[in-house]
């Protein structure tokens, strides 16, 4: 045995610098582990569904999101806009949504869940450019009808309930995604009502 006294603060320092590097060699690795559990930007491409929060929208706001590769519009409607959309029904295409452009519990005047979110692909139907939307100065392209949408490209237009009006390029009103609430602030992009 030797006679050489035991230093406890070094054999302390060196125990709890062990444990730290250790801790540290733990974390980084279960890092990339745990990070392998969220999609991939392959998988979101392909359709993993996208969760927007709307609950802080304003009436005319549009909010913009992408899924599998697509922007979508969410666009919260005032009141007025909702009671304006059927007094142009007779100058649209398909104004009762009789082409499958929209799942089924969509299929209303309305073209949505809740009658003040409209959720619509924002690509044109006629060549896949993309709408922008007007909020209060859609007059100049449609006489009369104040808020909607209007393809520049090739001067397509559609309502607030993405109708396409008649005599333009495009053939079919806006596709609406399948999509859910989670909650009243929670729109889930991908999944269909009753579904989630």
């Amino acid at each position: 045995m030797s006679n050489v006294p035991v230093n406890n603060g070094r054999r302390r320092f060196l125990t709890a610098a062990t444990a730290v590097v250790g801790g540290a060699g733990v974390v980084g690795a279960a890092v990339p582990f745990i990070a392998s559990w969220n999609p991939s930007a392959r998988a979101k491409a392909a359709g993993a569904p996208v969760e927007v929060n709307v609950g802080k929208m304003q009436p005319g706001q549009l909010i913009r999101a992408e899924w599998r590769g697509k922007p979508v519009y969410i666009v919260r409607r005032s009141d007025k806009t909702l009671e304006e959309l059927p007094k142009h029904d007779n100058r649209l295409r398909d104004p009762s949504s009789e082409e499958p452009q929209q799942p089924d519990y969509a299929a209303n005047p309305y073209r949505s869940i809740k009658p003040e979110y409209l959720v619509a692909l924002g690509v044109c139907t006629h060549l896949g450019c993309a709408p922008t939307h007007h909020n209060g100065d859609f007059g100049e392209f449609v006489e009369g009808v104040p808020n909607g949408f209007f393809c520049p490209c090739h001067g397509s237009t559609y309502d607030m309930a993405g109708r396409v009006f008649q005599n333009v390029p495009a053939p079919l009103n806006l596709m609406v995604p399948e999509h859910s609430f989670v909650n009243d602030n929670t729109i889930l992009i991908g999944v269909g009502q009753g579904e989630a």
